[in-house]
């Protein structure tokens, strides 16, 4: 079982990005302009995402942009962000079945502030995390699909992936990789998963 980590293992990244404007008395939709629509924002999260700029180049930038301080700034933004526990919980029931779990995620950069251990979710939790970060390639390059099968020792068709992005699934389909597309309802992702826990168990 493969898992995104914003939005899949955690709570809405959306949610989160609005309880940050509030908290920094930003516009609404002025956080999310900066990340998706402003070319400097979006050249520097890619650029974080396959380690060619560090975490506190995005906080200079994106503070830059929003005309915030931007010391500590990726440690703000994200401080909403809370594990999901319907989808944490739907993935200790899988790996209590002896299934392998896996985290791939485009990395929001761990230094200095990393996400991943202060959600409690890293090597612990796992048996394999790939990060873009430490990889130099991101989702939905075929690449680091491929990665996390390596790192699990699974073929394809014996894996699924969870992310909460369209354009992420068809390169893992093109390897073998069953997909669930993760909306905004985590109890019908967790649904998702025990049922296919059900019927691996039956099989």
């Amino acid at each position: 079982m493969i898992l995104d980590f914003g939005g899949v293992l955690t709570t809405r990244m959306r949610l989160n990005g609005e309880a940050f404007e509030r908290s920094e008395g930003l516009p609404p939709d002025t956080y999310f302009r900066a990340l998706g629509e402003h070319p400097d924002g979006i050249a520097v999260y890619a650029a974080l995402e396959v380690g060619e700029a560090t975490q506190e180049d995005w906080n200079r930038v994106i503070g830059g942009i929003l005309g915030i301080d931007p010391t500590d700034l990726m440690r703000r933004a994200l401080a909403n962000l809370r594990p999901e526990p319907r989808i944490v919980a739907a993935a200790q029931r899988a790996r209590e079945a002896g299934i392998k779990l896996a985290m791939l995620s485009n990395s929001f950069g761990i230094e200095p502030y990393n996400p991943y251990e202060a959600l409690g979710m890293y090597e612990d939790f796992f048996d394999a995390v790939v990060l873009s970060e430490l990889e130099g390639v991101r989702k939905p390059s075929p690449r680091i699909y491929q990665r996390v099968l390596e790192e699990l020792d699974l073929a394809g068709h014996e894996c699924v992936f969870v992310d909460g992005r369209l354009a992420n699934l068809p390169p893992a389909e093109a390897l073998g990789i069953r997909t669930v597309h993760h909306t905004t309802d985590p109890a019908a992702t967790a649904a998702v998963l025990d049922a296919l826990l059900q019927d691996r168990g039956s099989t």
